[in-house]
């Protein structure tokens, strides 16, 4: 079949027709609504299928535009960041940022290299199991890492669970670590990667936190919309990180309830959300850890920012200027109206110390350019904050 595609797509280039530009998402995260191709011309949009408003997110390919120059035209909204697209040449093994540059309004052009068959493009660097599963992969047998399932989603899907750090039961602290509530904030989980990579690691901090400390961590709360491609943020009838009352919709947070409590046995000292802010301005172009109504908690989250701001070594700067404390911007209570937050949640947990949520942008943090390497490090920094702030509440009353 692929020698007759071939021999068909060489007979109409000598006589001089184009074949056809193939534009779809069919691919783990992808998302796009194609409405039409007109020459080198491509009209389309972001799938918000049970999203309630707008949103931003969008992943997909392009096959046979070879040696064309083609515009893609958003029509709803626009879902472009201040780095441009993503685009990746290899199949997605990796991405890099296509630059402003080639950004007009709502718009952007590419122009496809001679052996570029398959061209993908996203709002920013898709993350899905196929990553980590690559990222554990070099862990194999690491007597601190564990792999296990936290449950079965919805639509059968093993949504995953990692222990990390002392896993004989007599770690004297404990911490909870969670990723992709909002199932589109995908550059949290290079944040995640490089923090696990940093409790790992054979530094004077890792060591540290393999003897002292456990980790229970869930990389994708939302794993059936980080593998369909869904918006996340604002489901109907109200999204993961609002599902932490009553009677819970969806199984992951429904396993994060019931599991993190009977684990921690009272030991969980900190509790952190991984997200990423909306796509484009001021405040959301800025590393910004955000707190709770629960003062106490977010007191202590600040002394642990305090510590990130004086040791981190990445190219992500992190400053506690930036910080949002309960009541300042966004951060209202007419904001938590409709159910309560995992932060919320967990800040009531018993023995926790701290809980903060940590907002790394898509594209932008403080002018410097957010990379799977770039998050990494943050996450990195994230790890050696934390063995100071446990190093030092491990000596406190």
């Amino acid at each position: 079949m692929k020698k007759h595609l071939g021999l068909a797509l060489a007979v109409l280039a000598l006589c001089g027709v184009r074949a056809a530009v193939q534009v779809d998402a069919d691919l783990p995260a992808g998302n796009i609504v194609v409405e039409k191709v007109s020459g080198d011309e491509v009209f389309l949009h972001q799938d918000l299928r049970d999203t309630a408003g707008d949103w931003f997110y969008w992943s997909f390919r392009v096959r046979g535009a070879q040696e064309r120059k083609l515009t893609f035209h958003f029509t709803k909204g626009n879902p472009i960041g201040g780095r441009g697209p993503a685009v990746s040449t290899d199949g997605g093994a990796s991405w890099q940022w296509l630059g402003a540059q080639a950004v007009q309004g709502t718009n952007f052009s590419y122009g496809f290299g001679a052996q570029e068959a398959d061209v993908r493009f996203g709002v920013a660097f898709p993350y899905t199991e196929q990553n980590l599963t690559a990222f554990l992969a070099v862990h194999t047998n690491n007597p601190h890492l564990k792999v296990a399932t936290l449950c079965r989603t919805e639509r059968g899907r093993d949504a995953e669970l990692l222990r990390v750090g002392r896993l004989d039961g007599r770690a004297e602290q404990r911490v909870v670590i969670t990723c992709r509530h909002h199932c589109c904030e995908m550059m949290a989980s290079y944040v995640l990667e490089g923090l696990i990579a940093g409790l790992l690691a054979d530094t004077t901090e890792g060591r540290w936190l393999r003897e002292h400390v456990e980790f229970f961590v869930v990389p994708f709360v939302d794993k059936d919309g980080v593998e369909a491609g869904d918006q996340g943020k604002n489901r109907k009838p109200h999204d993961h990180n609002r599902d932490y009352a009553g009677d819970s919709l969806y199984a992951t947070v429904r396993a994060i309830r019931e599991q993190v409590p009977k684990w921690s046995e009272g030991k969980l000292r900190f509790a952190l959300d991984l997200h990423c802010p909306t796509l484009r301005g001021g405040g959301n172009e800025q590393l910004v850890f955000v707190g709770g109504p629960d003062t106490n908690r977010w007191h202590e989250a600040e002394r642990f920012t305090r510590l990130l701001e004086v040791s981190q070594t990445g190219p992500l700067r992190y400053s506690t200027r930036n910080n949002l404390p309960f009541g300042k911007g966004w951060n209202t209570p007419a904001n938590f109206t409709a159910g309560l937050s995992f932060g919320r949640w967990a800040a009531a947990l018993p023995g926790v110390r701290a809980a903060a949520t940590l907002e790394t942008p898509y594209a932008n943090a403080g002018g410097v350019a957010v990379t799977d390497a770039s998050a990494r490090a943050l996450g990195q920094d994230l790890a050696r904050a934390l063995q100071k702030y446990l190093a030092d509440s491990e000596n406190s009353p």
